[in-house]
């Protein structure tokens, strides 16, 4: 299994969304890698991407898992990688998107209408 996690974090004084990336798996050659800060206002749209390498991207479907501050993991979906049909849990279906580009072998999550639930951190796992 190998995880990258996407922090975003809602400022509340600001009223601003900061994002940002930690690589948290990588092993031999292969490797997970997210897209670099930046700040969303509430109501905005984020499309958090997750570039692989070091193997076939359409070889492994690839997970988004979320995690708020001191609350258990949440599953958001995966991605048929061949297919590129994407399977949501129910509470993230609306609001909640799962794409690629395989010519750049990216996998993309994009949220919309960003809310202060939606600070959390943020894996792509494959």
């Amino acid at each position: 299994l190998f995880v990258l996690q996407k922090n975003l974090k809602f400022l509340s004084s600001q009223n601003i969304f900061h994002f940002f990336t930690l690589l948290t798996g990588v092993w031999s050659e292969i490797r997970l890698q997210q897209s670099p800060s930046e700040l969303k206002r509430p109501g905005e749209t984020v499309k958090i991407s997750c570039i692989t390498s070091g193997y076939t991207m359409t070889t492994y479907s690839i997970c988004w898992i979320k995690q708020k501050p001191g609350e258990a993991l949440e599953w958001i979906g995966w991605i048929n990688t061949q297919t590129t049909v994407a399977t949501y849990a129910s509470s993230f279906q609306s609001r909640f998107s799962l794409t690629q580009d395989v010519s750049s072998s990216t996998q993309y999550l994009q949220i919309k209408s960003l809310t202060a639930e939606d600070s959390a951190v943020y894996f792509c796992a494959r």
